[in-house]
């Protein structure tokens, strides 16, 4: 196992801000590496020196002679004017790229409902990012650096693209290193991981939730430390206050230890524990939707249909679904901020809604204000577990710095005005609080943060968010907007993506069954859109998969069989029938397997 990359005294500063201090570390063949750290730390800025994308202050970085490094920017490079397929395969001739089955596994699941000759500025920042993923995917790369890959993706994108970079390269071979705040992600894809804060960069050795506990064990073991140096501290503060005859009277060498402590002790801070606010009570009724169904103007189809549901005072719940299937519509109509276009939605009348919306509407029109001034619209002191604290306080415990008050909110980055708008919503103090989104642009440790917050919220809670670690952690029941309809899921996020895979398989058998009844006389009765096609692909891929796995079980059978007595007459009729059953199921599997491939190849 060799080293692809090293970086050696690795130094870089940003205007005002030094990121990087004299670090050396390598990437060995064969690591996952996952890059967490706060916002502004210099996650962004250590992949883009390691790709060559950024040349260090001091230090150097050195790839292995004939390695090559791919990199996906958290924006794309993508020209407008291109078409999907170039900006995908580039000049690549059709017959190179189709041929390769992992090639056309990339394009189906990631553009596969985008029209290949469709240009590139005319897609949506969702579907460009995707875009800009399969362009990098679909190449061939010794070393992978990736910042923020799941931006935009939903849950089933999220699983689909961890799984391929687990299989991407064989033990041993090839290396990734990831930037991503998506918890889930870190802990299936890495195996080592690298931290990076206050200039410095440690490594972890496991995934996020063996870094969580290594680091939890670090920081106490520096407690302990601290501990005794305070005791120490308060000791040499004691002796130095008996007054100067006192102070007299020992060695000098006792004064300058203690003028050492003092100068190394850290500002004292009162930490704030923001546990929940004062909320208005909840009468019985809450949200109440009955027989609900939505459809935009102009559109044939419904976005929710026929929905029925009770939200009660306290509930906790989380909407999954994919990208468009109508999850933010879903919310405007329970909040009433939509009418339905049939059916009831019933608010009680003690409810107050706090609404924290993906594109963080409540601040979009107060971009010249100041911090301060957006706080000035509130209280100046809010009873928290019995304390007066002010928004200010209140700001503080969501990661702002004092220095930062000042700002406008136009130069915050998004995480920081997330938290804002997180905060504004709180201070408003609401009893329901509707969320789209939470997560998005926070910092693993401001997820933490924030989600011990909505945790310990007493109110009624309904969350939409594609992290889930925050899903599963801040919410007590989940429910899956699948074509429209609400389905609850006890078994939370794993039961809402087994459900799409059953729908998947299920619409490419129907597709199957519609192409086989359709006379093929012409050209156009064959035709399918590229939704149909990628659904019908994903059925291809899974017959071939079960196809794989059961070639050897008649094999197996037949070997149980040899191993068993020839006297045993029960057991031999048993593992006999069990023999036709399996080479019944295989037959069946090869018939569709074919008939799916000549569907394709349509």
């Amino acid at each position: 196992m060799g080293i692809l990359v090293g970086c050696e005294h690795l130094s870089h500063e940003w205007p005002g801000k030094r990121v990087l201090s004299d670090q050396t570390i390598g990437i060995n063949e064969g690591d996952r590496i996952g890059i967490v750290g706060r916002n502004g730390d210099g996650k962004s800025t250590l992949v883009a020196l390691i790709s060559h994308e950024l040349e260090p202050d001091s230090g150097r970085v050195v790839w292995r002679n004939g390695i090559t490094v791919g990199t996906l920017g958290q924006s794309d490079s993508l020209a407008d004017s291109d078409t999907v397929g170039h900006a995908i395969v580039g000049d690549a001739p059709e017959y190179v790229w189709a041929s390769d089955a992992r090639v056309r596994g990339i394009i189906d699941e990631l553009v596969g409902d985008l029209d290949w000759d469709g240009l590139v500025g005319e897609l949506s920042g969702g579907q460009r990012r995707r875009c800009d993923l399969a362009r990098l995917l679909v190449g061939t790369w010794d070393v992978l650096c990736m910042d923020e890959p799941t931006n935009h993706l939903d849950m089933h994108a999220i699983r689909w693209l961890a799984s391929h970079l687990k299989s991407r390269w064989q033990d041993g071979h090839g290396a990734l290193l990831v930037v991503t705040h998506d918890r889930w992600f870190l802990d299936e894809v890495c195996d080592h991981m690298w931290e990076v804060h206050d200039r410095c960069i440690d490594p972890f050795e496991g995934g996020y939730s063996a870094y969580i506990q290594q680091r939890v064990e670090r920081d106490r073991q520096a407690a302990a430390t601290e501990e005794r140096r305070q005791n120490t501290l308060r000791k040499e503060l004691n002796w130095l206050s008996h007054g100067a005859q006192a102070r007299s009277s020992k060695p000098k060498f006792r004064i300058d230890a203690a003028m050492t402590l003092l100068a190394d002790d850290p500002p004292l801070r009162n930490p704030i524990e923001l546990k929940r606010l004062a909320v208005s009570r909840l009468g019985k009724q809450v949200i109440e939707m009955k027989d609900v169904s939505f459809s935009y103007p102009g559109s044939a189809g419904r976005v929710i249909d026929d929905v029925s549901w009770i939200v009660g005072p306290g509930d906790r719940l989380g909407i999954l679904g994919a990208n468009g299937a109508g999850k933010s519509t879903l919310l405007s109509l329970m909040s009433g901020k939509l009418e339905p276009t049939s059916g009831t939605v019933k608010i009680g009348k003690s409810v107050r809604f706090g609404w924290m919306s993906q594109n963080l509407d409540s601040l979009a029109e107060r971009g010249d204000w100041r911090v301060l001034e957006i706080l000035g619209r509130y209280r100046n002191s809010y009873v928290i577990d019995g304390k007066p604290q002010s928004p200010t306080q209140l700001l503080e415990q969501l990661g702002f710095d004092k220095r930062e008050l000042t700002n406008f909110v136009h130069d915050l980055s998004g995480g920081q005005k997330r938290r804002l708008a997180l905060l504004c919503v709180l201070l408003d103090e609401p009893n329901v609080l509707v969320l789209d989104e939470p997560g998005n642009d926070l910092d693993t440790d401001m997820l933490a943060v924030m989600e011990d917050l909505l945790d310990t919220w007493p109110g009624t809670m309904l969350v939409v968010s594609h992290d889930r670690y925050l899903m599963e952690r801040v919410t007590d029941d989940q429910f899956a907007l699948i074509d429209g309809c609400v389905r609850h899921v006890p078994g939370g996020v794993d039961e809402y993506l087994s459900l799409l895979d059953e729908r998947s398989e299920r619409l490419a058998a129907d597709q199957v069954e519609s192409v086989a009844t359709v006379p093929t006389t012409s050209a156009e009765s064959t035709g399918m859109s590229n939704t149909e096609r990628r659904e019908l692909k994903k059925r291809f891929d899974a017959v071939g998969r079960k196809l794989e796995k059961m070639q050897g079980a008649p094999d197996e059978i037949r070997t149980r069989m040899a191993q068993t007595s020839a006297t045993d007459y029960e057991a031999l009729m048993a593992l006999q029938g069990e023999l036709d059953d399996t080479i019944a199921q295989l037959a069946d599997l090869e018939d569709e397997w074919l008939e799916l491939s000549e569907t394709l190849e349509q």
